[in-house]
């Protein structure tokens, strides 16, 4: 297993705008940071939650179903090319945060709905776990590291919202660039075109 690119697809994919991430920022300029921090509680724990049944899931589906693993990879490689172009050609001046309350249960909830979080958690298993680890306490372990690393992120979000913010819509085409040319990278990592 390459650690090294395991941790660099799991930041990017926790650290990179998506739904759970825009909510933190809209919630953080609408409600400040303790709301924020409420709503971010909740989306770990749902996050969590995502990524143990999505281990399990997985761990079934690898032990009766070899072939699928193969086909989730790649989905999840096209997915990642999906999401580099979406951010390569988003305009950041043209994206509203709405001004929605955040909570916890919000939070929590938004990490059963969330495209980003389902692909994420479907595609992270077969291409980097369960090709190398298949004990439950393996799997356990790496349910705690990719939270932490999503709670990380999380956090990220909150507490440097407003510095993200401006900095992005100072620099908008460079950072959809950079973001963009890492989702691409990674998804042709994950493919194996750069084994």
């Amino acid at each position: 297993m390459n650690l090294t690119l395991f941790l660099v697809y799991c930041f990017i994919m926790t650290i990179t705008p998506g739904p759970t991430n825009i909510m933190i920022l809209s919630t953080v300029h609408h409600q400040g940071v303790k709301k924020a921090l409420w709503f971010s509680y909740g989306s770990i724990l749902g996050f969590g939650i995502s990524l143990f049944l999505a281990a399990l899931f997985n761990a079934i589906l690898a032990r009766f179903v070899p072939t699928i693993m193969v086909f989730m990879q790649y989905f999840g490689a096209l997915y990642l090319l999906y999401l580099a172009y979406l951010i390569a050609t988003t305009d950041a001046h043209t994206s509203h945060l709405k001004k929605e309350a955040g909570s916890f249960k919000k939070g929590l909830l938004l990490q059963f709905i969330n495209p980003k979080v389902i692909l994420f958690c479907v595609s992270v298993f077969p291409s980097f776990i369960l090709p190398y680890y298949t004990s439950s306490l393996a799997l356990s372990v790496f349910v705690l590291i990719i939270t932490a690393i999503g709670a990380f992120s999380f956090f990220v979000w909150v507490f440097f919202g407003s510095f993200l913010a401006r900095w992005t819509h100072r620099y908008p085409k460079t950072i959809n660039a950079l973001l963009a040319s890492c989702l691409m990278y990674t998804s042709l990592m994950i493919s194996g075109w750069m084994d």
